[in-house]
């Protein structure tokens, strides 16, 4: 028997989504598609029903295994990998070499891409973008449109919205909030109860929150303006 390619594992979902619910082709379907992924990787993996539901799409080499699930209009593809107990829904994309796992949450419009990890409980939704070698872990969130890129990291309670952007090797943490149209890039560390918003850049420095809310300017660290 010939071995099933992502292609046509993506056909044969997409015509089993169109049967009638309870169909014996649909289940005939379900079945063979469970028992061919059970026996290419000797561990469930892209399991329609487990993994797969709605009209998400998993393609290419991309692999969705252990309690993880895509859902509505979810697409993972390229060489991506969503593992543990995460859960891809809406209209998000999760591709190249992206990670997700643990707990973490993409949804609405948001894209996980190139070698970025989003993991513990993070949630990342709406319109934001994770991407570069990004990370996005523990309890913080990416919204909005906000974007992370590079070799940033957000982690903690830390919260990143509107139009926010972190990028560069800036690390983001605690209970600390980036948002408005702020920026944080180069080696800044922003954590504690910072609170970053309006047009501010901060371009390095180490920010905790006792130099109280910075909505303005351009900055190497507190009280020193670039």
């Amino acid at each position: 028997m010939r071995k099933l390619g992502s292609i046509d594992r993506s056909a044969l979902i997409r015509l089993a989504s169109s049967l009638p619910e309870g169909s014996p082709e649909r289940r005939a379907i379900f079945i063979g598609l469970q028992g061919s992924s059970k026996a290419a990787s000797g561990r469930e993996v892209n399991v329609p029903g487990k993994h797969i539901f709605d009209d998400a799409q998993v393609s290419d080499t991309a692999k969705v295994f252990e309690n993880a699930t895509v859902r509505g209009n979810a697409q993972v593809y390229g060489d991506a990998k969503v593992g543990g107990n995460a859960d891809i829904s809406g209209n998000a994309n999760v591709f190249d070499n992206a990670r997700v796992k643990d707990n973490a949450m993409v949804g609405g419009e948001a894209e996980v891409s190139e070698n970025a990890q989003v993991g513990s409980d993070a949630k990342v939704f709406e319109n934001a973008e994770v991407s570069g070698k990004a990370q996005v872990f523990g309890y913080a969130q990416v919204t909005d449109r906000a974007m992370v890129y590079g070799y940033a990291m957000v982690s903690g309670y830390a919260k990143v919205y509107d139009d926010a952007k972190v990028w560069g090797k800036a690390n983001v943490w605690g209970n600390a909030v980036v948002y408005g149209d702020a920026k944080v890039y180069g080696n800044a560390k922003v954590f504690g109860k910072a609170d970053i918003s309006g047009t501010a850049e901060i371009l390095g420095g180490t920010w905790d929150g006792s130099e109280g809310p910075i909505m303005t300017g351009t900055w190497k660290g507190p009280g020193v303006p670039a």
